[in-house]
């Protein structure tokens, strides 16, 4: 396995660091010193792409980042977005190019930076042309604010649309095991396309490794609360495909968020996971995984085991799909 990946123009890790649960989403988040051991931890072990975004937290994330990198700023690519923010303690979904140009800056300010190298549009506003938004995105990298753009939960239509009006350096949507929509579309257009693919939620939300067994504990500000698949009976359902995973766990060598990201990793050279983390443990565990090898056989049981018509729930509840462009089966 390449000790590198292409991320566009940028050579990173293999496996990247979401720092979306440093500040957000999962409940209550670490206190900023560990956060921010974390994330020189990450440093330290290798991690060369950092992602963020201007909605986690409604900046905070941003801040943090900043506050902790940007003495190391030479050594990795970060990457963040823009188009989904907080206003007024309220989520706001907003395409518009001067929003997007103002996000910006206020995102530079705060990750303490003069350039971000990979800015996504976070989701696609769909009150406003696609073309429009990336055009905006296209004279940030013309003013010398960003490098490269990316978009974020969009189709293989989309995608095009895009691509033909500035070159989409990166697209990012969930996959693992137990999300496979990209491989409807999505993950061959970016192979012809040139794009990279960056998979966030690998582990799929904590599901994968195995030790999320109780989601009545949920934190009552957990975004997993909302989705389908963590409801009560189809997460005991969803517990049952474990079993089989963790028999070709045993063969490999490897945990089974180990073996998750390696599954990833052995689908394409152009696909990068950030796997979000609290814990330096964990993410020492995941950053392992480049280290796990897997024979055909193994993989194809894996994709026998876990997919689209075994997993019980949706992705995301009905509100939340309206507000996504990826294909679904």
């Amino acid at each position: 396995m390449s000790p590198t990946r292409s991320l566009g123009p940028f050579q990173v890790s293999p496996i990247g660091l979401g720092c979306m649960n440093l500040s957000h989403a999962y409940g209550v988040p670490p206190s900023p010193d560990d956060a921010a051991s974390l994330l020189l931890r990450a440093l330290e072990l290798g991690v060369t792409h950092f992602d963020t975004a201007a909605l986690y937290g409604f900046g905070a994330n941003e801040a943090l980042v900043g506050r902790v990198l940007a003495p190391h700023r030479h050594r990795f690519t970060l990457a963040s977005k823009c188009g989904m923010t907080g206003v007024d303690g309220q989520r706001v979904i907003d395409g518009r190019p001067k929003t997007l140009k103002a996000t910006c800056e206020a995102a530079l300010k705060r990750l303490r930076t003069d350039v971000i190298d990979l800015y996504y549009l976070h989701r696609w506003d769909q009150s406003v042309p696609i073309e429009d938004s990336v055009g905006a995105l296209g004279e940030l990298v013309e003013a010398g604010k960003i490098r490269a753009v990316g978009l974020s939960e969009v189709s293989a239509a989309t995608l095009r649309r895009a691509h033909a009006v500035f070159p989409i350096t990166a697209l990012q949507t969930e996959y693992s095991l137990w999300t496979r929509n990209p491989e409807i579309a999505v993950l061959d257009t970016c192979r012809e396309l040139g794009t990279a693919f960056v998979a966030f939620s690998p582990v799929a939300r904590g599901f994968l490794p195995g030790t999320l067994r109780d989601v009545s504990a949920f934190d009552a500000k957990d975004i997993r609360r909302a989705m389908p698949r963590f409801a009560p009976a189809n997460y005991a359902e969803n517990l049952r495909l474990l079993d089989g995973v963790a028999e070709v766990a045993r063969e490999a060598g490897c945990t089974l968020a180990q073996l998750s990201l390696a599954w990833l990793l052995h689908r394409g050279e152009h696909i990068l996971p950030i796997p979000g983390t609290t814990s330096v443990a964990h993410l020492e565990e995941n950053l392992a995984a480049t280290r796990v090898t897997l024979t055909p056989a193994q993989l194809q049981r894996l994709n026998t085991l876990v997919h689209h018509d075994t997993v019980r729930g949706a992705r995301y509840n009905a509100a939340t799909q309206t507000e996504i462009d990826t294909e679904e089966f």
